[in-house]
């Protein structure tokens, strides 16, 4: 007996994969046939509901997603799934690939599918390129980047340094300004 497994995806623990669950139970995916990982970046290797997804695959069923990029990010990996997916007998329906509906199991579904596959990661390097560039921009023009703010100043440094000097064992100095004896020496270095 054929039928549809369905796979959801969210980067991090705070999206919803409310909205892909409806579409892949829209389509006809059984609740208990739907695996969805929460806070799991596309670009792991391993993500461990669709690793249960794909074992629970037969020959003749269909792995059912809402879009290409819930399957991962680089185009070379994504072919090596399908062909993988055809050797093993099994489908791969994508369901908003291009406007419509996708199935790898058709020839035009397949070309289709590869096509899409090329430019989700063109799209992802394009992307990435952005912004390493914008960072290097705004390093060369000295603006802030963000970051965490250093909660122990400079001038608070020098002070604990000239307790060190006057007989203060260096633990206890750093322990009293919240930090690592080793973190204390790394920034008390970079002052003289």
């Amino acid at each position: 007996m054929t039928k549809l497994i369905g796979y959801a995806r969210v980067s991090t623990k705070t999206q919803t994969t409310d909205r892909q669950e409806a579409d892949l139970l829209a389509v006809g995916v059984r609740r208990d046939d739907l695996y969805v990982d929460r806070g799991v970046s596309g670009a792991r290797s391993s993500r461990p509901e669709f690793d249960r997804a794909l074992a629970a695959l037969e020959a003749g069923d269909t792995l059912v997603i809402t879009t290409l990029d819930r399957l991962g990010r680089s185009t070379q990996n994504m072919l090596a799934f399908a062909h993988e997916l055809r050797g093993r007998g099994a489908g791969l329906r994508v369901l908003n690939l291009g406007g419509g509906d996708v199935d790898t199991s058709t020839p035009m579904g397949s070309m289709l599918f590869t096509i899409m596959a090329a430019l989700a990661q063109m799209e992802h390097d394009i992307k990435r390129e952005r912004v390493t560039d914008s960072i290097a921009k705004r390093r060369a023009a000295g603006q802030d980047l963000g970051g965490r703010p250093q909660r122990i100043t400079d001038s608070q440094i020098r002070n604990a340094v000239h307790l060190v000097d006057a007989g203060q064992p260096a633990a206890q100095v750093a322990r009293d300004l919240g930090m690592s004896r080793a973190t204390f020496y790394r920034r008390s270095r970079t002052l003289t």
